[in-house]
């Protein structure tokens, strides 16, 4: 999710997160066969006004990044992903889990929900030159459910980027799909991104 312009911003924290080391891409015993999830396409997410979307390869693992908010304490799972980019500041991510059930997958989407909460204490105690604020923009009815949440960041030298990220699921998969770029939470889509978490929950399957 961070572009080249903003990845001053987080990349201290995400090296340190991933330094440290996580359990996020070592599968916990496979999970029963099924078809795999469907992703996002570019043409899913929130609109650009200058510049077009383009979709990376689906690849294994969790992704880098959303290291800041979640790099550390989720149980190792099947995760998968996918990177989006424009051609100026604003990136997305989508990351995708398989857990062995219904059960499982209802205990990681409330942890995933929790720790995006408490994002931005955590970044202001381990970064005391970032100011972070976090918001929560409500529930969706789509399928078992899904949560909206923003989070703004600024920094000491000037740096000030917008982020949206959702946690839905079907079942036993649950998806986190984030979205950033400079600003604050007047620059957020969030009407728009609601509409790409209930396409990325809905897709699924």
């Amino acid at each position: 999710m961070p572009m080249r312009t903003r990845a001053a911003t987080l990349a201290a924290l995400t090296a340190a997160v991933l330094a440290a080391g996580t359990a996020l891409t070592a599968p916990a015993g496979a999970a029963p066969k099924k078809a795999a999830p469907r992703f996002l396409a570019a043409s899913e997410l929130p609109p650009h006004p200058w510049s077009d979307w383009t979709a990376g390869p689906v690849t294994d693992g969790f992704p880098a990044e959303l290291a800041f908010c979640l790099g550390e304490g989720v149980p190792a799972h099947d995760h998968r992903h996918r990177v989006f980019r424009t051609e100026l500041d604003t990136g997305a991510v989508q990351v995708t889990t398989v857990t062995r059930s219904a059960a499982q997958g209802k205990a990681l989407a409330a942890l995933l929900n929790k720790k995006i909460r408490s994002c931005a204490d955590r970044i202001e105690r381990s970064s005391p030159e970032i100011e972070a604020e976090g918001r929560f923009y409500g529930s969706l009815p789509v399928e078992e459910g899904a949560q909206v949440h923003g989070l703004h960041t600024a920094t000491s030298w000037g740096a000030t980027d917008i982020h949206l990220l959702s946690v839905g699921r079907d079942g036993r998969t649950v998806t986190v799909v984030g979205w950033g770029q400079m600003g604050d939470f007047d620059d957020a889509p969030v009407a728009a991104f609601k509409k790409t978490t209930k396409r990325a929950v809905n897709k699924l399957y």
